[in-house]
């Protein structure tokens, strides 16, 4: 799954501007960045997002210049065996193929930002085809050769208990481009000070989750220690088909959390569910070792890995 949001944050800043877009329809071997990468370059030469890590971005610049002047999509591969990989700096054994398109009807239309955005704000995923023989993207099935690209709704992140560790994961988090939530009803701890930049929930946590109707992108993470505040986020997380949930504690202390849950009522498939000890072991000692082994976690979970 790329990583596209910078890219359509640009694409509404600069809507109604000359635009092109580039995606890496194709990969082989290590190639640099996923399937469905986008980089989108203004007619003025800014862009965002990116197609190789910074290998053929150049290039790719120089085709996107073309097709904002008017000429025909482009087709582009890069691999190690060709001369021109070596001259924009892609010797890394990988190979990609990108689509260079106009932002436009008759490519990329702009419309279909609109139509990402306003999907993945409902926390729906939506998928866009393309026509690799005419250049041109829509939300309609394609025969022949097409690619598809899966728009996922974004990534989000519910931390249950405003500690120290909550303070290291939800900076962690804002790196990896992960939008936060901080919720705890005890005002003491849920401070701006405490968590700056980050949205804060001063709700009781089982109404809090529930609200924020979790999905596969949403990773739900119990931190409290407090069974009165953990205890019924969980259950709201695993009512939901939340992509992670974690709940800090000793082995010992989450056999006695799953006795309690399940007199809750909550089925043993879906305690199984329930990552605890949360995170990776990695032999973590502190906060930040701490949060840093949840953060991994949970994004092997985004990727459908097994902790």
């Amino acid at each position: 799954m790329a990583d596209n949001d910078s890219v359509l944050n640009a694409a509404a800043a600069w809507k109604g501007a000359p635009l092109a877009i580039a995606t890496v329809v194709s990969t082989w071997g290590s190639a640099p960045r996923p399937r469905g990468s986008h980089m989108l370059v203004h007619a003025d030469g800014g862009f965002e997002g990116s197609v190789s890590g910074g290998c053929v971005e150049s290039d790719i610049m120089a085709a996107a210049a073309d097709v904002i002047a008017g000429a025909p999509f482009q087709l582009k591969r890069y691999g190690v065996a060709d001369a021109a990989a070596w001259e924009v700096g892609l010797p890394c054994g990988g190979e990609i193929e990108v689509l260079v398109q106009p932002v436009s009807a008759e490519g990329f239309d702009p419309e279909l930002f609109d139509r990402i955005t306003e999907a993945r704000n409902a926390g729906q995923a939506l998928s866009v085809t393309t026509d690799l023989t005419s250049g041109q993207s829509s939300l309609r099935p394609i025969a022949g050769a097409a690619f598809i690209n899966r728009y996922d709704p974004p990534r989000r992140l519910l931390i249950i208990g405003a500690v120290q560790i909550a303070q290291a994961l939800a900076g962690l988090a804002r790196e990896l481009g992960i939008a936060t939530i901080v919720i705890d009803p005890r005002a003491r701890f849920l401070t701006p000070e405490r968590f700056p930049g980050v949205t804060l929930d001063d709700r009781w946590p089982d109404e809090a989750v529930a609200a924020y109707a979790p999905g596969p992108a949403t990773a739900v993470v119990t931190l409290s220690h407090d069974t009165k505040i953990d205890d019924p986020a969980l259950i709201a997380a695993l009512a939901a088909p939340t992509g992670y949930v974690g709940a800090l504690g000793s082995r010992r202390s989450h056999a006695a959390r799953r006795e309690r849950l399940a007199a809750a009522g909550v089925a043993a498939a879906d305690l199984d569910r329930i990552d605890a000890p949360v995170g990776l072991d990695i032999g973590a000692i502190g906060p930040a070792e701490i949060a840093l082994s949840v953060a991994a976690a949970m994004i092997a979970a985004f990727h459908a890995k097994a902790p």
